[in-house]
């Protein structure tokens, strides 16, 4: 089957770059998608609009390049199609609450056509045509409360839980950095652990994985039926992990390490008394002692130092968050955070959500940094008296290296669009 991708060239803020350049789960998007189509497409071609696509014959995918799906969502959707036998659109349902919760706000590619919401990818049985069918696939949210606090912090208030609709078939358009770290966890590890929770109430795998527990003296969380591995990986015995993780080549845990549901890359280092759940640390990070990390993304070669709490977090290539900074999510104020989007502040629907630091950048010690707040990639912030508290959003020319003697070393490699 061939493929076809339309190209999104719209940069996305603070980090100055298309979504196809971000990291997702480890890769670039353009990388992700790839190989999850690589087992159904052995050609491409990028065009810039759908009216450029010259496809005469056979089987054709078309999609938009700053799209997130997972295998089991394109699994789902490619069979459907073909078993068909018609040209169909992706569409979703009214009421699928991972699509009308997480993927609609902040975006412009899901959007109520009829009945459905639909979005860029489409198959075609026999070449590009004019007319396609919607095709709705239903990405079985699971509702997952992931600690239970006072309930008027809480979506949920039955429950005083901060509430999620984990799809076990994930779809997004990527148009904000909100959506960057929407993949990364909630649709991105968390999907992969509310799959393996669902495929735990089998009695194969239990069976298999309480046989490697056994054999392996482990925890039945902590044996590699759940927690996989790499090459010249050194985890010391105090060390706690609990899978579903999947850790790369030539990592290094310390001492008291907690580490839960997350994808740690090559390369990287976690030191003394770390704790990482529900996150994605990319390769070549460094993470010193005492850092937290809770449902956060880490894009490659950045350093989050001791001490330093990112919760709901999003933070780009190359970037070092100093030592004791805090990334508040709580919205003090009962209504949804707000952050920027095509210009003007638009809620994401939730109210417990971090901050986005963009590539290149560099954050001083002992900074606060209020919920949703976004600071441009190659900027380098100091704390002053002025600048103790980060309240509003910053931009490449409110940087503190401008006032800087040597203001020359720190140059600017992602400028946005003007």
């Amino acid at each position: 089957m061939k493929k076809v991708i339309i190209r999104n060239k719209t940069k996305i803020p603070p980090f100055n770059e298309s979504a196809r350049e971000l990291r997702v789960l480890n890769k670039p998007l353009w990388l992700y998608q790839r190989d999850v189509l690589a087992k159904y497409c052995t050609t491409e071609i990028e065009v810039d609009s759908f009216d450029e696509i010259t496809v005469d014959d056979g089987e054709v995918l078309v999609y938009r390049n700053n799209l997130f799906f997972d295998e089991p969502f394109v699994d789902a959707f490619i069979t459907a199609a073909r078993a068909s036998g018609r040209a169909r659109q992706v569409a979703f349902a009214p009421g699928d609450k991972a699509i009308e919760t997480h993927a609609l706000p902040l975006q412009d590619g899901i959007r109520k056509e009829g009945k459905v919401y639909v979005a860029d990818l489409w198959y075609f049985p026999h070449g590009i045509t004019d007319k396609t069918e919607p095709l709705v696939i239903d990405t079985e949210p699971q509702e997952k409360g992931y600690y239970n606090i006072p309930s008027y912090m809480a979506e949920d208030k039955r429950h005083g839980d901060v509430v999620y609709y984990i799809p076990l078939k994930a779809f997004l358009s990527i148009e904000n950095w909100v959506h960057v770290l929407m993949a990364n966890s909630p649709f991105g590890i968390s999907a992969i652990a509310a799959r393996v929770e669902k495929e735990a109430d089998k009695f194969s795998f239990q069976f298999r994985a309480f046989v490697r527990a056994i054999l392996e003296r482990k925890q039945f969380l902590s044996s590699s039926a759940l927690v996989r591995v790499g090459k010249d990986t050194h985890i010391d015995p105090t060390a706690i992990i609990q899978g579903p993780c999947f850790i790369g080549d030539n990592v290094k845990i310390e001492a008291g390490v907690v580490i839960v549901n997350c994808i740690i890359g090559n390369n990287v280092n976690v030191m003394q008394g770390s704790q990482l759940c529900l996150s994605v640390v990319s390769d070549g990070c460094y993470i010193p002692f005492r850092a937290a990390l809770f449902m956060s993304a880490l894009m490659e070669n950045s350093m989050v130092a001791q001490n330093t709490c990112l919760q709901l977090c999003l933070v780009g290539r190359d970037s070092f968050v100093g030592a004791g900074v805090t990334f508040t999510d709580f919205n003090v104020i009962p209504k949804p955070l707000q952050t920027m989007h095509k210009g003007e502040l638009q809620p994401i629907g939730r109210t417990v959500w971090g901050g986005c630091v963009g590539h290149h950048c560099r954050i001083g010690a002992d900074l606060t940094i209020y919920p949703c707040r976004t600071i441009e990639s190659d900027t380098v912030l100091v704390r002053s008296d002025e600048r103790a508290v980060i309240d509003k959003n910053v931009s490449y020319e409110q940087s503190d290296h401008h006032h800087l003697r040597d203001r020359h070393l720190h140059t600017r490699l992602y400028p946005r669009d003007q």
